[in-house]
């Protein structure tokens, strides 16, 4: 599985991502090595799929869509 599907994931089973440092712990829990960097890019990934979106203009936190 790769990165995005392992935070989706999780995002999927616990509600609201946060920001990059939760993504990188998530991502390093299902053993992919990360750099904050690689994570926030995750992140707009999945943003770009509808499942997160940006909570914060100028940070990369996010929370998730009511689905």
């Amino acid at each position: 599985m790769c990165a995005p599907q392992h935070l989706e994931k999780s995002i999927r089973a616990l509600g609201d991502i946060g920001d990059t440092a939760r993504a990188v712990t998530t991502l390093r829990a299902a053993v992919h090595d990360v750099t904050d960097k690689r994570a926030r890019q995750v992140l707009r990934d999945i943003a770009a799929t509808g499942l997160i979106v940006k909570a914060d203009p100028d940070r990369a936190i996010y929370r998730t869509t009511k689905q």
